[in-house]
């Protein structure tokens, strides 16, 4: 009887038996960008458990995207060595996910790309970027999360190749720079 009073109650309160408050929303999201046609193998399993691939261009070719949706879902757009003509990229893009809207360019459109320029020409919670190669992660200072993941492809400059994950929990982004050396 106290079980069919509880079962009862979940059901009212549109449950299946599984508390929301034992169950946060979490979502995780890949983000890559500079490929350059280099595929890196680790990032297969970096990217395991991620429900969506965000790609900020100079990918270089189909075959890293055609590797990243092994994975999951990709979201790209185009950079500067890039087809703008390729029906799979776009010039930008924004989406929502776990209540958080994610925007996502290049950087090659802005006479500089720097986390403070990509955050004034762009709207969303988090704005995701790549061109510059450098990965960086800022907030602004009405809390919005600029974040470049840095270089994937080809090691360049100075620079440790790197991608990141974009955790979303109860709406709260927050990235982690991971390194590909």
């Amino acid at each position: 009887m106290a079980a069919a009073r509880l079962q009862s109650r979940k059901k009212a309160a549109g449950t299946s038996g599984r508390s929301a408050r034992l169950q946060p929303s979490v979502h995780i999201v890949g983000l890559i960008s500079d490929t350059h046609g280099l595929w890196r193998p680790q990032i297969e399993e970096i990217f395991r458990d991620v429900e969506l691939i965000v790609h900020a261009g100079d990918i270089g070719g189909g075959t890293v995207l055609e590797s990243l949706q092994r994975i999951a879902r990709v979201v790209a757009v185009f950079g500067n060595v890039d087809d703008p003509h390729d029906p799979m990229l776009a010039r930008e893009r924004s989406l929502t996910l776990g209540g958080v809207s994610i925007h996502v360019a290049h950087g090659h459109e802005l006479p500089m790309a720097t986390p403070e320029t990509v955050a004034a020409r762009y709207a969303g919670d988090v704005v995701v970027f790549g061109h510059t190669h450098r990965a960086v992660v800022f907030r602004d200072t009405s809390g919005r999360l600029v974040v470049n993941p840095g270089a994937a492809g080809p090691r360049r400059f100075d620079v440790v190749p790197s991608v990141a994950r974009l955790t979303i929990r109860r709406g709260a982004p927050d990235v982690e720079i991971i390194s590909l050396a």
